[in-house]
């Protein structure tokens, strides 16, 4: 377990990882995921773990930084901002760096509404012509005319979800299933947020499956994943995300695949795979030591079955504790090639934590209301 020091504790010249940067308005259990996370992390690089780290307070090269967020590369960075430029590679970060803000949310998943439709400098309208074959039916609109006329456009088709691109655990997103709908939705949408970073229209699936992919590289291991997330309700009732239970492997994805396993997974990660090439070949500056892509599997409204990918992380998510603990159940195991590993997320104060699993946060949030998280490794978990 790493050691918890405060920065003036910390050795002039060792290196150090922190949970940084962090949202400021980000709530406790929020934030008690993102220091999990940093601890564990830690832990596998033989870290001390710092709590009240600020920039420029400690040696260039000597952090390991576990973001809330994807980082955003600029030519003339703010001072708070500075920090990223010496960031070098998987040796100093648990997440990803994009060239540009939008680059980071769903938006670049799906085609514009034409050539010619209002985008962002830095679009790749490659992007869409490459990943393509890996996405469901969607259009991406940076304003609100284009936005209803996409969501006529896949209306014809079928019910439509409007999703803001910035919004995670399928919270924010809204169904349409005709006109009224539909202008209902966009009326309720931040036309600024909109102008920045887009927002999604896509068509809607039943009997939803979504898988999760992915890959983490950290202290010169790579561990590569597919698996399953499920749904909880909330507090409120409203169905959210509620964990992942991943299969996971030292090594690669051609590792991964060469694991017994059925068609539906090995078709997420062809999929995951065909949309981590084309995100690198169209928006050079794309950097990430952990990877994440959300496939779903469903039916659309004329019955068939779709599958696609929804979206990519390129920082810190909601299966990265699940990511971690792997990484070190192989790193005290070297023998060890294979493991399941889980997150879990529950309202209400009714939940226990399993045995064998880590608490990550319990209590009563002031934005989530009651939540218990937690993961592990399954004690029983290894394939092998």
């Amino acid at each position: 377990m790493a050691a918890t020091l405060r920065l003036a504790d910390a050795k002039s010249g060792s290196r150090i990882a922190v949970a940084f940067p962090r949202r400021h308005d980000a709530p406790p259990h929020e934030s008690a995921s993102q220091e999990a996370l940093a601890r564990k992390l830690a832990g596998v690089l033989e870290l001390d773990f710092i709590e009240d780290y600020r920039p420029g307070e400690y040696p260039p090269g000597g952090v390991y930084y576990v973001p809330s967020r994807t980082l955003v590369r600029t030519v003339s960075p703010q001072p708070a901002e500075q920090f990223i430029q010496g960031i070098r590679g998987d040796e100093d970060l648990f997440g990803g760096i994009v060239p540009h803000a939008f680059v980071a949310t769903k938006a670049i998943t799906h085609a514009l509404l034409h050539p010619d439709a209002a985008a962002p400098e830095g679009w790749s309208h490659a992007f869409a012509h490459d990943a393509g074959p890996a996405v469901l039916l969607g259009i991406t609109a940076f304003s609100i005319g284009d936005a209803r006329l996409a969501g006529l456009r896949l209306l014809a088709l079928g019910p439509v979800r409007i999703k803001p691109v910035r919004a995670s655990g399928g919270r924010g997103q809204i169904l349409a299933a005709d006109r009224r709908q539909l202008d209902e939705a966009l009326g309720r949408q931040d036309e600024d947020e909109i102008a920045q970073y887009g927002l999604v229209l896509e068509e809607h699936l039943q009997q939803v499956e979504t898988y999760s992919v992915g890959q983490a590289r950290v202290g010169g291991m790579t561990v590569s994943y597919a698996g399953t997330q499920s749904l909880t309700p909330d507090n409120s009732g409203l169905q959210v995300y509620g964990g992942s239970s991943l299969l996971c492997v030292r090594g690669g994805y051609e590792e991964l695949l060469a694991l017994p396993m059925d068609a539906n997974w090995r078709e997420a990660v062809r999929l995951a795979r065909m949309y981590d090439v084309a995100a690198q070949r169209c928006y050079p500056g794309l950097f990430a030591s952990r990877r994440n892509y959300d496939v779903a599997r469903g039916r659309d409204a004329r019955g068939r079955i779709e599958t696609g990918v929804l979206e990519q992380s390129w920082r810190a998510g909601g299966a990265s504790f699940a990511e971690a603990c792997a990484l070190e159940a192989f790193q005290n195991a070297p023998e060890r090639s294979v493991v399941r590993a889980y997150t879990c997320e529950r309202y209400g104060n009714e939940h226990n934590t399993p045995r064998e699993a880590q608490l990550i946060y319990r209590g009563d949030d002031p934005e989530t209301g009651f939540i218990t998280k937690y993961g592990a490794v399954e004690p029983h978990g290894d394939p092998e």
